[in-house]
């Protein structure tokens, strides 16, 4: 079911992803009066799940779910249609028209992707606003795990303080600039320490099966009660939270090793909150010190129960422009930083450097419309500064050499822009190669 509800979420963003992008070429070139011969969801080598002719444009859907494409006639794009291009230039052809034009046919698809990931920010700020855990209502820090971590010198109880200089008022701000960050200072035992990392530190962590960075310490809330599980039968309930094992209070679920390792292979009474009533049971511990439960996370009721502090700020319709001005301005900023590490080999982010399944992977496993669309505002950023890179077969290949032509007045010639696009094709293969082989490596 976590397969479906993951799959379907991703297939939605993408195919609105694509679909939108792609209008952003179609409405400009129709409006430039120059033919759109194909618009296609997904690419149709060889067959097509769908497709039906309207006007000049056959509109159709592939079976091949790794992007999609409008065919513009008269422009050398990655269907290389020599025979079409051998044949003297039509009016309504790309080629034929002014280079103006053709330049907002090209940026049509990103800018789409921008406005796009702007109106999904207004509206998430509008309808769900800003909810933000306080750091300094951690009163035990953060739960540390991670060996590259804990072998930097970071503890599971350390607060943070501030990233490179910057003080550190959210949980938020903790995540999201720790990308290309130097140091990080901390508060261990009412003694602040500022921490280096290692210049190669995303790589490390980008070559890990552990991505945890500092997590919220939360308590043990039962979130899935797994099939194998020795206590499937007992009395034990979705949202029940462990607070004591055998008398000895759990505050944290990262207390809980320490507390099972005596209890392997026997029975042990724990103590629950459900709702405002505290129960006990007797619950199986198996061999590796399990209950066979998974947790969960309910944000809401851990700050009811006084775990840290939620801050919550709401917007009118008109300040939501604003909010979500900041927050374009803010991922686009961060998703910049994340490509300049990315480029550079000494930091090693090359390594985390996913593909279709790293996407796939980043949906929640439950539906949410709220992380749905934070998502998807974030691939559409993505989506549009990928497509602005100078590389011959990307959106960004065919501004650069109409920028040339514009200022220096001489058109690069059609043998030129082939072979270009033949190289460009080789180098976007190639990327694509790398990052989804990265997801299996």
């Amino acid at each position: 079911m976590e397969f479906v509800i993951r799959i379907s979420q991703f297939l939605l963003s993408l195919s609105l992803l694509i679909v939108l992008h792609e209008l952003g070429h179609f409405i400009p070139a129709k409006a430039f009066k120059t033919r759109v011969e194909k618009f296609y969801l997904f690419f149709d080598i060889k067959f097509s799940l769908f497709k039906k002719k309207i006007g000049e444009t056959v509109y159709g859907i592939g079976w091949l779910p790794l992007g999609g494409y409008v065919k513009i006639a008269g422009m050398i794009d990655e269907s290389m249609d020599k025979e079409q291009m051998a044949q003297p230039a039509q009016p309504w052809e790309f080629r034929s028209k002014p280079a103006w034009q053709r330049l907002i046919i090209m940026l049509g698809g990103v800018t789409v992707n921008f406005i796009l990931a702007y109106v999904i920010y207004v509206f998430i700020a509008f309808v769900y606003g800003d909810k933000t855990v306080k750091v300094s209502s951690l009163e035990d820090g953060y739960w540390v795990e991670n060996k590259i971590l804990t072998d930097i010198g970071f503890k599971t109880g350390d607060k943070v303080l501030k990233v490179n200089d910057l003080e550190v008022v959210n949980d938020y701000d903790v995540r999201s600039n720790i990308i290309g960050a130097e140091s990080i200072t901390i508060s261990r035992n009412g003694k602040e320490e500022k921490i280096q990392l290692p210049e190669d530190f995303l790589g490390q962590l980008s070559s890990s099966d552990d991505r945890s960075l500092f997590e919220r310490r939360i308590p043990f809330m039962v979130g899935v009660i797994s099939d194998s599980s020795q206590n499937k039968s007992a009395d034990i309930k979705v949202e029940d939270i462990i607070t004591k094992i055998d008398g000895k209070p759990l505050r944290y679920f990262d207390q809980l090793d320490s507390l099972m390792t005596d209890y392997k292979n026997e029975n042990v009474d724990v103590e629950l909150l459900r709702g405002e009533e505290t129960i006990t049971r007797q619950l199986k511990v198996d061999e590796k010190g399990r209950f066979g439960f998974r947790p969960a996370i309910d944000d809401d009721r851990f700050a009811e129960l006084g775990y840290y502090d939620i801050a919550t700020k709401t917007y009118t319709f008109g300040e939501s422009f604003g909010a979500g001005a900041h927050d374009f301005v803010d991922t686009l900023k961060k998703y910049g930083a994340q490509l300049k590490a990315i480029f550079n080999p000494s930091t090693g982010a090359y390594k985390g450097v996913g593909g279709f399944k790293a996407i796939y992977s980043i949906f929640p496993s439950v539906w949410s419309w709220q992380a749905f669309w934070v998502l998807t505002a974030f691939l559409s950023i993505m989506l549009g500064v990928l497509n602005l890179l100078p590389i011959p077969a990307l959106d960004g290949g065919h501004v650069m050499f109409l920028l040339y032509e514009m200022i220096s007045g001489r058109k690069p010639s059609e043998k030129f822009l082939e072979r270009a696009q033949l190289v460009g094709f080789v180098i976007l293969i190639t990327l694509v190669l790398f990052a989804n082989l990265n997801d299996w490596i």
